[in-house]
């Protein structure tokens, strides 16, 4: 909201420009390079599927989605990493089916 110049209130203080900055370096951080895309896929390519991630992949096909993610949260740990495998996991079912 504008600062209204009054020392009181919802929007008190001195009125001010808003300055448009360069957004920092650190913002980028954790976003996927195009070189470990392109090596994460040839190791997956060459070395499968873990035998936990065949597993869930099968449970998905069954449509047993939650005992997949109770699956999947066991062995990952966290809910957040298990719904992206999840996520993951019904993409390569889905592309499975397109071809």
């Amino acid at each position: 909201m504008a600062r209204s110049g009054i020392a009181t209130g919802l929007n008190k203080g001195h009125i001010t420009t808003v300055r448009e900055l360069a957004q920092k370096p650190s913002h980028k951080k954790g976003a996927l390079g195009k070189r470990t895309a392109f090596v994460r896929s040839i190791v997956r390519e060459v070395a499968g599927f873990a035998p936990y991630e065949r597993r869930v992949m099968e449970l998905l096909k069954n449509s047993k989605d939650k005992r997949a993610k109770k699956l999947t949260k066991r062995r990952l740990g966290t809910y957040v990493r298990a719904k992206g495998k999840i996520d993951e996991l019904q993409g390569v079912i889905a592309e499975s089916r397109r071809h």
